[in-house]
């Protein structure tokens, strides 16, 4: 007996503890896997891809023959005294065909322009894709970010609830004023307030991410923080010129308006069609009956069983400007693509070179916030040794504690903001993200 509890106590112990385990711990590989296979969004745009594809098989489809078979089944009365039977039952049986022979090749040129849609809908799909990398990558250097910002935030409290334990000390042996002493309380208060602003920021960052992953509200995130070397923060960027040559050749939103061009261009000749005679083959083979025999002798089906076949040609003359209104916004539309590429071009080249220049700029400012924190941790330590000889007073000591604390921040966010214009680089040059792996 004194087994068995023994064995349910580990269990229930083991049970905790599996209860109590730390949630799950992401990279950013496993940030970027995982959205690009649950994001809603994403799931949505690949939906219309597949949409896309049906509409390109019924677009072949309609250059082959159609085939259809009907029947139709009729009661009719006769009130009239004349028929030897006032009821009658009726039926008839057909099977037709058609074929369109020749269309000024609109359905041709349909097919084409369909296949060029689905071109266009698969790049979608990579834009999207890519959206997705973006705003991850974004949410999740922000929270790394502000994560080490609450480090900075608690480490400054820690440094700020010591100083305030000193002063204390040193005011009861009468060596600074209860002036002195408020001033260190303040800080230290402040301090913490710092704490509880810089983890709203770590938590606000935290769920933007979790949306973007489709997290349910249960669902717990923690990021896996990697340790990052000053040569990834400080590589070298190659020339701005082949960035964006390298970002036309691999970002999709580009290749997706040319594609666009050519669409559009189709669409001019499908609507020049409308100017060409059509030529269609039609076929059918039918029979019927009808109840009662004073209406005809021998078998009904046989003798009402009929073969049809027809060649029916179309000539438009005159369609009310509809043909010649239809040619002239599909040539529109050409300029209104070229147009569109132009500008897709432009906007990527200004992402791209402020992508590029604020990389440059959080690079000089990293080297720049690394030697001011040098300084500024010096006069910090310098300060505090001589706080607690009496030589600098209270207003010195704060002063020095919060140009160094901001030093941390500034070379912080000097740092995350070089990684992040780094990844977005790699992103518009078709490279993979992985410089901020741990």
């Amino acid at each position: 007996m004194k087994r068995i509890l023994l064995t349910a106590c580990a269990a229930l112990l083991l049970w905790v503890a599996g209860a109590q385990e730390s949630p799950k711990r992401w990279t950013l590989q496993e940030c970027l896997d995982y959205a690009l296979e649950h994001n809603i969004r994403l799931r949505q745009s690949r939906n219309d891809y597949l949409s896309g594809l049906e509409d390109t098989a019924e677009a072949k489809a309609a250059l082959f023959p159609s085939l259809t078979a009907t029947t139709t089944q009729g009661y009719t009365n006769y009130p009239s005294g004349n028929a030897a039977d006032a009821n009658s039952y009726t039926g008839t049986y057909g099977i037709s065909a058609g074929m369109t022979l020749y269309g000024g090749g609109r359905l041709r040129t349909a097919v084409k322009a369909q296949k060029v849609q689905n071109r266009i809908d698969a790049l979608a799909v990579s834009e999207t894709e890519n959206d997705i990398r973006i705003a991850i990558v974004e949410a999740y250097m922000q929270a790394l970010y502000a994560d080490e910002a609450v480090g900075i935030a608690v480490s400054t409290a820690e440094a700020s609830k010591a100083q305030r334990d000193r002063g204390e000390q040193m005011w009861r042996a009468g060596s600074i004023s209860r002036v002195d002493l408020a001033q260190l309380e303040s800080q230290y208060a402040g301090d913490g307030y710092q704490i509880v602003a810089a983890q709203t920021a770590r938590d606000n960052y935290k769920l933007q991410l979790k949306q973007l992953l489709e997290l349910d509200i249960t669902d717990e995130i923690d990021l896996a923080a990697p340790v990052f070397t000053e040569d990834v923060v400080l590589s070298v960027l190659p020339a701005k010129t082949g960035i964006y040559a390298r970002a036309l050749d691999s970002m999709p939103e580009i290749k997706r308006s040319e594609l666009a061009v050519e669409a559009a261009k189709l669409g001019v000749k499908q609507a020049r069609a409308g100017f060409y005679p059509s030529v269609s083959l039609s076929a059918s083979v039918g029979t019927g009956h009808m109840s009662g025999g004073s209406f005809e002798r021998g078998s009904q089906v046989w003798n009402r069983f009929n073969e049809n076949v027809g060649l029916t040609l179309s000539i438009p003359i005159f369609s009310n400007r509809k043909n010649r209104t239809a040619v002239n916004k599909a040539r529109i539309a050409v300029n209104t693509g070229e147009l569109e590429r132009q500008s897709a071009a432009k906007t990527l080249l200004r992402e791209v070179e402020t992508a590029y220049l604020d990389a440059v700029s959080a690079q000089s400012q990293y080297l720049a916030a690394a030697e001011k924190l040098r300084y500024a941790r010096t006069s910090y330590e310098l300060t505090g040794e001589q706080f607690r000889l009496g030589m600098k007073n209270t207003v010195e000591l704060i002063t020095a504690q919060n140009e160094y604390t901001s030093a941390r921040q500034e070379l912080l966010q000097a740092k995350y903001m070089a990684l992040l214009n780094i990844e977005l680089l790699n992103i518009y040059q078709g490279r993979e993200v992985g410089t901020i792996q741990p």
